[in-house]
């Protein structure tokens, strides 16, 4: 709200009316997503892991597609998709606040990287194991019919 120089009463602008509105929320919200939008692209585009974690959901993709999976099994290849891409998200923002508080090897930076890190490969390695029992039965019921 602005004061008038001539008498001192306040008069609204079309700022205050638009953050009463709700609008301010909705433009709030739309800035959350795309900051969300660029961290995701930052993280694909900076982080080796990231692009390899994306090829591997493309190639899980196409050969779930190819293998005709159930729908239970594309929720279950997708939740693992995003838990994998999430923690990797996560452990690059780790890793990235850990370098800008300190630049020097300390022990406790060390704890926060490897527990970020152990918590994408244990995940990846778990979300492996999954997809060999989702996928090996396919792959056997494909060979069975070739063979």
């Amino acid at each position: 709200m602005n004061r008038d120089k001539n008498n001192g009463k306040k008069q609204v602008n079309n700022q205050d009316r638009i953050q009463g509105s709700g609008q301010e929320k909705k433009n709030s919200l739309v800035k959350s997503f795309g900051y969300a939008f660029d961290g995701i692209r930052t993280g694909i585009r900076k982080e080796r892991n990231m692009k390899i974690h994306c090829v591997a959901v493309i190639a899980v993709t196409a050969a779930g597609t190819f293998l005709g999976l159930t729908a239970t099994e594309w929720c279950i290849c997708l939740l693992l998709f995003g838990l994998i891409i999430s923690l990797e998200l996560v452990n690059t923002a780790v890793e990235a606040v850990v370098d800008l508080v300190t630049e020097e090897k300390k022990p406790l930076a060390k704890i926060a990287k490897d527990t970020a890190a152990g918590a994408v490969l244990f995940s990846a390695v778990m979300s492996v194991i999954i997809g060999c029992i989702i996928f090996l039965p396919h792959l056997a019921e494909l060979f069975s019919r070739l063979f």
